[in-house]
Parts: C-alpha cells; sequence; structure tokens
C-alpha cells in the first residue's frame, strides 16, 4: 500500500469512526423533548468527516476496494447528519429525525467488509468492553471460515419477507451455536436492523438472523403470515449451521417486541427465550396463552421510563402479568431510555441466553 494512501486512511477513518459512533448515541438517546441537548452532547464529528472524506478521490484505481467502502460509508454518514443537522435548523419533524438516522447502517454495511482489513474497523465492530480480549482479537484476526460473514436472502431495501444472517467468521460447525433472530421496529426492516445486534453477536459468538416483515409491519392484527416465515427462516438456518436447539432468543424492538409476544406465546414456537425491547402488551395475550408454554418460559423483558410511545406502566403490568401466568420474567427498566434500542444490552440479554448469572 502506498504512503500517500496509508495517510489519508489515517487521517479520514478516525473522524468516519467517530461520525458512526455519535450517530450510533444519537439514535440511543433520542428523545423529542431533549433532541436539541442530545445533538449537543453528540458534538460535530462530521465536520471533520467532511474536510477529510474528499482525500479519497485521488486515489489509484489498484486501490478501488478500499476507497469504495470507505467512500460509500462516508457519503451515507454525512447524509445522516445533513438530515438531522436540517432538523435542528427547524426544517424537519420526528419523522425526519428517524429517516436521517437510516444512513446509519448503510454506513456500517458498507464499512463492515473492511473489518478484515483494518484493525480500527475491527475494533469498531467489536463490543467495547472486549477490545482489548486477547483470545477474541485473535480469533478476529484469523482468516474467515467458509460460509461465513453477512448474507442477504430476498431482503434487498423495499423488499418484504427476506432475511439477514450473519454468521460469525470463527464459527466451526463442532459445536452448537446460539442464535438471535431480532425483530425490527414497525417503520425498518432486518437489513437495517441487524446492525443493532451484529457487533455483539461477533463479539460473543452468536448466530444472528434480522428477518424483514411480510407486511408494512409485523402481522399484529388479522392474518398472522409473519409466524410461518419465521419458521421457514429459522429451518433454512439451521439447515446451514450447527444451532443450539436449547438457546434460541427471538427479540425486537417496537412492534418486534410486541410480535415477540404474539408468535412466541403460541404453543408450537420453537423459541426458548423471549426478549422484547420497547414493545406493548394486552394483559389479554398471557391468558390466551398455552398455559404449559408460558410457565417457566425465561422472557427478558426491556423497557424505558422516557417511553413516549408506550408509556413505561405497561412494561411494569407485562411483567405483572407475564409472571403471574408462570413465566420466568426478568425485568430491567432504564431511566434514561426513551423509544429508542438500546444497544447496550445485548452482552446483557446474551449472557442471560447462555445460562450466565
Amino acid at each position: 500500500m502506498s504512503e500517500a494512501v496509508v495517510d489519508d486512511i489515517v487521517a479520514m477513518l478516525p473522524p468516519l469512526l467517530q461520525s458512526l459512533e455519535a450517530l450510533g448515541f444519537i439514535a440511543r438517546h433520542l428523545n423529542p423533548p431533549d433532541f436539541g441537548r442530545v445533538m449537543h452532547a453528540a458534538g460535530t464529528p462530521d465536520q471533520a468527516l467532511r474536510a477529510e472524506l474528499p482525500r479519497l478521490a485521488g486515489w489509484p484505481e489498484q486501490f478501488a476496494h478500499l476507497r469504495l467502502p470507505l467512500q460509500t460509508a462516508g457519503d451515507a454518514a454525512l447524509a445522516a447528519f445533513a438530515g438531522l443537522r436540517a432538523v435542528q435548523s427547524g426544517q424537519g419533524d420526528l419523522v425526519a429525525v428517524f429517516r436521517a438516522l437510516r444512513y446509519a447502517p448503510r454506513a456500517q454495511e458498507a464499512l463492515y467488509p473492511l473489518a478484515a482489513k483494518l484493525p480500527p474497523v475491527s475494533s469498531f465492530f467489536t463490543d467495547p468492553a472486549l477490545r482489548e480480549d486477547a483470545g477474541l482479537l485473535a480469533r478476529l484476526a484469523e482468516p474467515g471460515q467458509p460460509n461465513t460473514g453477512i448474507f442477504h436472502d430476498h431482503n434487498e431495501p423495499g423488499s418484504r419477507g427476506g432475511f439477514s444472517l450473519y454468521v460469525p467468521e470463527y464459527y466451526t460447525p463442532d459445536r452448537a451455536w446460539p442464535l438471535v433472530m431480532a425483530l425490527h421496529g414497525g417503520s425498518g426492516n432486518g437489513r437495517g436492523f441487524l446492525w443493532s445486534w451484529l457487533r455483539d453477536a461477533r463479539s460473543h459468538g452468536a448466530i444472528l438472523v434480522a428477518p424483514t416483515a411480510t407486511g408494512s409491519t409485523w402481522a399484529l392484527m388479522g392474518e398472522d403470515t409473519d409466524s410461518p416465515n419465521l419458521a421457514r427462516i429459522l429451518d433454512s438456518v439451521r439447515s446451514r449451521c450447527n444451532v443450539n436447539p436449547n438457546r434460541l432468543l427471538l427479540t425486537g424492538m417496537s412492534d418486534g417486541g410486541t410480535f415477540c409476544y404474539v408468535t412466541g406465546l403460541e404453543s408450537a414456537s420453537r423459541f426458548t427465550h423471549l426478549a422484547p425491547v420497547s414493545a406493548t402488551f394486552h394483559p389479554l395475550m398471557a391468558e390466551m396463552a398455552d398455559a404449559q408454554r408460558l410457565r417457566d418460559l425465561p422472557v427478558y423483558l426491556v423497557h424505558g421510563q422516557l417511553d413516549w410511545m408506550f408509556p413505561v406502566e405497561v412494561a411494569r403490568q407485562t411483567q405483572a402479568a407475564l409472571s403471574a401466568a408462570g413465566a420466568d420474567v426478568t425485568y430491567r427498566e432504564l431511566d434514561d431510555l426513551s423509544h429508542c434500542y438500546p444497544r447496550e444490552i445485548n452482552p446483557v440479554i446474551l449472557n442471560w441466553l447462555n445460562g450466565a448469572s
């Protein structure tokens, strides 16, 4: 690699990664009344990124395999900040904020292939608590095993009913691996929601599946076309990977979390653990669920005190209803969480899934 290209990477990669971390911070702490404060706390790493990104334009074609992911990720991060800055200046609403934040997973998807080539990128896609773990770093430094990494099955943007799959690059079939199926929120898709979990699946050793609902959101009313589709997807993944049948987690955000209850409480569900996040629940769900299914069913319920869509009282009532019905409920209430996905809870949920105290 030429010295000039190395210098350019050293100059532009930190503001790119800092911008992505800032977008993650905004997505985690977004609360409509506090939007200005959250934006102020996130800082302005996009300004440095905008200044350094033009360095890529002069690279020789032989470095296109590096330039294109960096350019795409940088452009997406800047587009996200442009949308957020517009709302900050009064040109838009909460919908525009969510629209802007959709660029963040696109940036991560573009950047991830460089994790195998650039250590700072690999570190970004590693749980911060494990970035100095020698054993993990050694596993991540090895060449990826065959049929590992990220795959998309009929899950292009705008499509419905497909799924995205991540198999850790150090996966080997000689042992059974835990599986996480993560359901997106009402306005999302699996391809984007994959990035809410990938860092943790990669770091802690879990197979990750992120499906997309068959309709505009999950089948919370009317005919349930999603449960059979999730069963099909689970069968597809289990046919290609050695999955631990006792460590099958169904989790989700908002409508995805609510659908965890709808499908996860069915007697035919094969998921062994449920972890709904920022979801709603009706007590009739517990009354109508199969009593045998509910008995001792591990449920990890996460909700925020600041949730403006599904008030926290709903989650407290859910805890009581499920516990009364015999489920083994762990309840986690976060005092600084609005209607957002708290990515920091993922390692805790994975430890719980794997039986750690």
